[in-house]
């Protein structure tokens, strides 16, 4: 792996030649593009031109960072670190135990996180012991043991009368979980990750009788939580994370590709919902993506719904975009409309980004109600740190109770 990552910036471009980015890479790239409808970045010219996609990419031993950013400047350094915060607040990175000064500072690129924090969980498991499971196992035995399978017993043993095909129960480690956390822990090794092989072969060592199989995400689907189960959680978690977004071999140059990509759009949205929840007034409700009908079978879903004591509603849609001005869209203005009319809102607001905006309230026309939305702007940096949370909570809030 590469000691230093790459760090761009969403919506800006990567040419073949930057800093060890090649046109291998550069295949790679777009072939995993086109194999996901395009919705990553576009080709261009001789390079990569990313959209609204954050994370980061590993192609071979290149690894790519997409920072999101919503100031001015380049501080790349800062605006990872809102990334790391933002996805520790959406429990994309479970990460309880490390504080964010630990966080911002031990790792060399946002997969190193994963890889650290999944190591970490399986190396806990196996010192408080892997979970053994019965399993039916068919196989031929010089004794009868369990049931005799007649069919393959005649098929198999017509002249080795001596053999019984039977059908029976072992107790061992060798299951569905653990087969999915080896299938996680081999896509680590497979991305030649030298600073952490010693530590994937002790752990390598411990899964020596589990069987490798091709997981996918009907695997997942089939893991049942219960009370033995539930420590494993976290690391099935990080290995679907990683087994999910693996694509061995996707190039003719025989470059593994991990892909841990998010919607900054998402992103933001649940980031403010999750900073809403955990540090509003006690007289608040939150909720989150309300859905309801809106037109035969399609449905009207606001991002944020807030409710006070009263029984008054209050609407959010978050937007990360920069506009330079306080003047929305006319189809974000009429989206807000909407859910104003339909959630029977007095006040809503559009949330973005800021930069140097400032708030605009205005009134919708419409038979003479009283259907506000005001346009508001929060910054997650203050003063170039993060910003703590409770405080952008408490300037949503006073938003609302100021118009």
């Amino acid at each position: 792996m590469s000691s230093k990552p790459i760090q761009v910036f969403e919506f800006q471009k990567l040419k073949i030649g930057q800093n060890g980015f090649n046109s291998d890479h550069f295949k790679a790239l777009v072939q995993f593009n086109e194999h996901n409808n395009n919705k990553y970045f576009t080709p261009v010219y001789q390079g990569i031109l990313f959209n609204s996609y954050v994370g980061v990419i590993q192609i071979g031993g290149l690894t790519i960072e997409i920072l999101p950013k919503a100031d001015n400047s380049n501080n790349k350094s800062l605006w990872r670190d809102v990334l790391l915060h933002m996805l520790k607040e959406c429990r994309y990175l479970q990460v309880d135990n490390v504080s964010e000064t630990n966080l911002k500072r031990r790792y060399n690129s946002i997969l190193d996180v994963y890889f650290e924090i999944y190591l970490k969980e399986l190396e806990y498991l196996i010192k408080r012991g892997f979970i053994k499971k019965y399993k039916r196992k068919q196989s031929n035995q010089s004794a009868l043991k369990g049931k005799l399978i007649f069919s393959q017993n005649i098929q198999k043993n017509l002249v080795h009368k001596e053999k019984f095909f039977c059908e029976h129960q072992v107790y061992n480690k060798n299951h569905l979980i653990h087969q999915v956390l080896l299938q996680g822990l081999m896509v680590i090794e497979d991305l030649k990750n030298s600073n952490l092989s010693d530590r994937i072969n002790k752990l390598m060592f411990e899964f020596e009788d589990v069987d490798k199989i091709k997981v996918t995400s009907n695997h997942f689907e089939k893991i049942i939580v219960n009370r033995k189960t539930q420590p494993y959680l976290k690391a099935i978690n990080i290995a679907k994370m990683l087994i999910l977004n693996y694509s061995p071999n996707i190039s003719s140059g025989n470059e593994n590709m991990l892909t841990l990509l998010f919607d900054m759009n998402k992103l933001w949205e649940e980031y403010i919902y999750r900073i809403l929840q955990k540090n509003k007034p006690q007289e608040y409700k939150v909720s989150y993506q309300n859905s309801d009908k809106f037109w035969e079978n399609k449905k009207i879903k606001p991002d944020i719904v807030i409710t006070d004591s009263n029984g008054e509603n209050f609407v959010i849609d978050t937007k990360w975009k920069l506009i330079y001005s306080n003047k929305p869209s006319d189809d974000d203005l009429k989206q807000m409309f909407t859910y104003n009319l339909h959630w029977e809102a007095n006040k809503s607001m559009l949330l973005y980004p800021r930069i140097n905006q400032i708030d605009k309230e205005g009134t919708f026309h419409y038979n003479q109600l009283e259907k506000k939305c005001k346009v508001g702007f929060v910054t997650v940096i203050e003063n170039g740190n993060i910003r703590i949370s409770k405080g952008l909570c408490e300037e949503i809030i006073l938003k609302f109770n100021n118009y």
